[in-house]
């Protein structure tokens, strides 16, 4: 039995649920048997422990922070994703978190998981009304047969990018890579999906959309893991 948790603190985390159960139950159909996976809430430590893989949902990511600290879960995730290395994902204000740097914090700052050797700038495109929808391209969906696969709708609400990388050349076992870009109207192209040996991360809201295929490859990502 693999147990898969979404961080329930705050933001999008039913969504997410709703389109893991969709994502399990389409894997079980083309598999031709009942995937052995149990999808949960966490909320507390304990919770935690039980999971095998996670995921950070949108949200506002000094809440989602703050709320980790008041409920003793800052330091139990930060071990889930970086020294036991378990599967995690996440969107928007989840990947800001993963993040070991962010620019752009309100006053003080905020406390981060880390994870991923970057530095993330928060509220890039702007704010919650100027958010939009836009077809973006996602090679790591490419099908096995090699054709490409459709545009994915990503949703950019008060979304972060990538800005600078924080890694080491001389740690290639923890390389980045960089799985989309969105197109800039300065120097270079914005990164919105990045992964990271167990951490993954995108800039956009897959679980406010009704295409599940990103929750689907992450979902076998976390199975084989």
């Amino acid at each position: 039995m693999v147990t898969v948790g979404v961080l329930a603190l705050q933001g999008g985390f039913a969504e997410h649920l709703g389109l893991l159960r969709r994502a399990a139950d389409h894997l079980s159909i083309s598999r031709g048997q009942q995937l052995a996976i149990n999808l949960t809430e966490v909320r507390t430590p304990d919770q935690l422990a039980t999971c095998d893989g996670l995921i950070l949902p949108g949200g506002e990511s000094t809440t989602l922070s703050l709320v980790a600290a008041q409920s003793g879960l800052l330091e139990p995730l930060r071990e889930f994703v970086k020294v036991s290395r378990k599967p995690v994902w996440g969107t928007c204000a989840g990947l800001i978190l993963l993040c070991e740097q962010a620019s752009a914090t309100k006053r003080g700052g905020q406390e981060l998981i880390g994870g991923l050797d970057v530095k993330v700038h928060r509220n890039h495109f702007g704010r919650q009304l100027q958010s939009f929808v836009q077809d973006i391209d996602l090679p790591f969906l490419r099908h096995e047969d090699g054709d490409t696969p459709a545009p994915f709708p990503a949703v950019f609400i008060r979304a972060p990018v990538v800005d600078e990388m924080l890694h080491r050349a001389d740690s290639p076992e923890r390389a980045i890579e960089i799985l989309a870009k969105f197109p800039s109207h300065g120097e270079g192209d914005n990164i919105i999906a990045i992964r990271q040996g167990n951490v993954f991360g995108t800039s956009f809201h897959p679980e406010l959309t009704d295409d599940m295929r990103i929750h689907i490859w992450w979902l076998e990502q976390a199975i084989k893991a």
